[in-house]
């Protein structure tokens, strides 16, 4: 729980000042104005007394109790300050003083110096380079803000200080209301995982909001937050997406994986909610917060206006969820009490004059309707609508009946008092149906994946003697990539199908081996260095006799040496060449963050021009692995369209399962490439054409 926050007893500002323009003066103004039951101290040795607090040289001689240091000291001066508060016996500190790893490595040197001291004493830190903590159970605002939130039931995170302090504001004019609410800046000891663990387990909070620029320990937070948002949803933005994952690599996979496609394969995984924008972060945030999860996708809308109750529509469609269908005795019900141009088909229309009984009918058959599982209530402030008795009549009802209930009143000063009303009900209000609607959308989801069965790895059979073996050679050689020949050996180890293959050295060798295997083939320049072999015309199709083998040997060896002299040549590489079935590519780059990202696509145009891929983060169960199947735009492909036979998709989900283990097993992987991957028609199986692979 972190008591040392949400509980502290005392709090020490170490950095008080008697000058309202400084930082020191405004946190302690702020612990104090905003009703901070707990005892106060003012650390400055130069001051007696600040605001009409006794001021104390050092933390030293505070008197008990004291649980929690709040620090506004230069840098610098900073370890010796948590030196002082380990040896009085503090158990956490909150370190707004900024000038730590953020400014380069003597910062960071420092931030560690700091961490080293606090754990030598069993303190936790938040910080450094925090605007600070607020915490509206215990009524502490140990930071530098502009004002001080309702109290609700949202635990907030933030890397972002100056972030927080413009999601403060919207909140106070939004009326939303948190639990805690914390600036965690560059997470020198307490970070996101520590606080889900925490807030996990809090009483006071119902849903978890964060703003996300990097996850320290990615695998340990997916394992932690699956289990978290079974019992509460985490609803967070991630910013710094774009670039963050992009490396040189020289697999394909690499190319196309990056912090964008992990953060979202993980936050899938454990079913953590990704709002778009700071805005709907607050839309889901209070959704949640204030309204049950629906138990079904179905709404029913009620409208006074054409338009707007058709952009609910729109939106509900495009957003996985559904009109209800309202039943006969609904419809049957609402027909006489309405007017004969109002419409008892959803969206409901009330017509532009409906006063606040009209709506309220509609309201409560919508809520009596078996089919219906939650409501939208759309509303434009027209010459006769009764707004604040319109909110009344949904707020009331919502209390009765207990299914979700969302207000899309549409405007700004008209509408005022009617989102007042709606507020004190729990009803949560958006300007647009859109917008109600994608939080409704967020909620459905987190129905959905509260009904997911838990992550379920199988142990498949495979040779990890053999795969050992083959990455010693290879380093003892010095190298860390393999090509074709090396990496099907890994392949071949854990099961996964490929064509009938071997290594020739001589063109003689290689006319045996293509003999033995069978006309045609496909041969390939062999060499660990060269790892896009099309790249240099190191690939020959079609080859049907033994002085066709003869030929392409010496060509293909001829320009493996021209294009890179100083590559290794092994020889060639002698294929079975594969007829029919559809290109697929299956690759795992090694993200900084989560680990093993595995993308899977459609091979040619799907992935070189569309990008058409899916990623998960390994391990993966069966489930997610047939998911990855269905994500792709070009699914229907797999399926069989216009005649074609179905591919062998569950060929295709044993394919990923086997690679899923192979390098969550082997986490010196950082590539792997099957590409292309032959699938063939359902119960043909797969086949794995071309392969790279690559050891940190």
């Amino acid at each position: 729980m972190l008591e040392m926050f949400t509980e502290p007893r005392g709090v020490a500002v170490v950095g008080a000042s008697t000058s309202p323009e400084k930082l020191g003066y405004q946190v302690l103004h702020n612990i104090i104005q905003y009703g901070y039951e707990g005892a106060i101290y003012p650390i400055n040795p130069t001051a007696p007394e600040i605001l009409g607090f006794k001021a104390y040289a050092s933390v030293l001689d505070c008197p008990d109790p004291v649980d929690l240091a709040v620090l506004l000291v230069p840098n610098k001066a900073v370890p010796g300050v948590i030196e002082q508060c380990g040896q009085r016996g503090l158990k956490g500190a909150v370190i707004i003083t900024a000038g730590f790893r953020e400014v380069g490595p003597a910062g960071k040197a420092l931030e560690q110096q700091v961490v080293d001291i606090a754990k030598k004493y069993g303190m936790r830190l938040i910080g450094p380079n925090v605007l600070g903590i607020i915490d509206t159970v215990c009524k502490l605002n140990a930071s530098f803000a502009a004002g001080m939130p309702n109290r609700g039931k949202i635990a907030f995170m933030s890397q972002s200080g100056a972030l927080c302090t413009s999601i403060l504001d919207m909140a106070l004019g939004q009326g939303i209301g948190f639990s805690r609410f914390y600036s965690i800046g560059n997470k020198a000891d307490i970070n996101e995982l520590d606080l889900v663990t925490a807030w996990a387990e809090d009483p006071e909070t119902r849903a978890i909001m964060g703003y996300l620029e990097g996850i320290t320990k990615g695998p340990d937070f997916i394992r932690v937050a699956s289990e978290v948002t079974r019992h509460k949803p985490i609803i967070a933005i991630k910013s710094g997406t774009t670039s963050a994952g992009s490396k040189a690599v020289s697999s394909h996979t690499g190319s196309l994986a990056g912090s964008e496609a992990a953060y979202d394969a993980a936050f899938k995984q454990c079913g953590i909610i990704r709002a778009g924008s700071v805005q709907e972060l607050f839309d889901f945030a209070q959704a949640f917060a204030r309204q049950p999860l629906l138990e079904g996708p179905n709404l029913a809308v009620i409208t006074n206006a054409g338009g707007p109750g058709i952009m609910a529509s729109d939106a509900i469609e495009h957003a996985g969820l559904q009109l209800a269908s309202l039943t006969s005795e609904t419809k049957q019900y609402l027909q006489p009490l309405l007017p004969a141009a109002a419409s008892v088909a959803n969206p409901i229309d009330v017509l532009g004059d409906a006063p606040a009984e009209r709506y309220a009918l509609a309201i409560e058959a919508a809520l009596k309707d078996p089919n219906v599982n939650a409501l939208l209530l759309v509303l434009t402030p027209q010459t006769s609508t009764q707004i604040p008795e319109t909110a009344e009549a949904l707020g009331k009802l919502s209390k009765q009946y207990g299914k979700p209930v969302f207000g899309a009143m549409m405007g700004d000063v008209a509408i005022r008092k009617g989102v007042e009303v709606l507020r004190s009900y729990d009803v949560p209000n958006y300007q647009v149906p859109e917008r109600a609607v994608a939080a409704i959308a967020a909620m459905w989801h987190q129905r959905m994946w509260l009904k997911r069965p838990k992550l379920a790895v199988e142990e498949l059979p495979a040779d990890r003697a053999k795969v050992r073996e083959v990455f010693a050679k290879v380093r003892a050689e010095g190298r860390v990539t393999m090509g074709d020949t090396e990496a099907r050996e890994v392949l071949e180890a854990y099961g996964i199908p490929l064509p009938k293959t071997g290594l020739a050295a001589t063109a003689d060798e290689a006319v045996t081996l293509a003999e033995s295997i069978g006309y045609p083939v496909v041969m390939k320049i062999a060499s660990p260095d060269i790892l896009h072999k099309s790249d240099i015309g190191g690939i020959k199709l079609n080859i049907s006799s033994a002085s066709e083998v003869r030929d392409a040997f010496d060509l293909l060896v001829y320009r493996g040496k021209r294009h890179m002299p100083d590559a290794t040549i092994w020889g060639c590489q002698i294929q079975q060449q594969v007829k029919g079935g559809r290109e697929i590519i299956i690759g795992v780059n090694r993200d900084p963050q989560f680990g093993p990202l595995i993308m899977f696509g459609l091979g040619g145009i799907y992935v070189e021009a569309l990008k058409d891929v899916t990623f998960r983060v390994a391990p993966i169960d069966r489930r997610a692995a047939t998911e990855m199947l269905d994500e792709i735009r070009s699914y229907k492909l797999l399926r069989g369209v216009r005649g074609e036979k179905p591919s062998d998709r569950a060929a295709i989900v044993d394919t990923l399962l086997r690679i899923s283990q192979l390098v969550t097993e082997f986490p010196e992987i950082v590539e792997l490439d099957i590409n292309p991957l032959i699938v063939f028609e359902e119960g043909r199986g797969v086949l794995g054409i071309d392969m790279r692979l690559a050891l940190k």
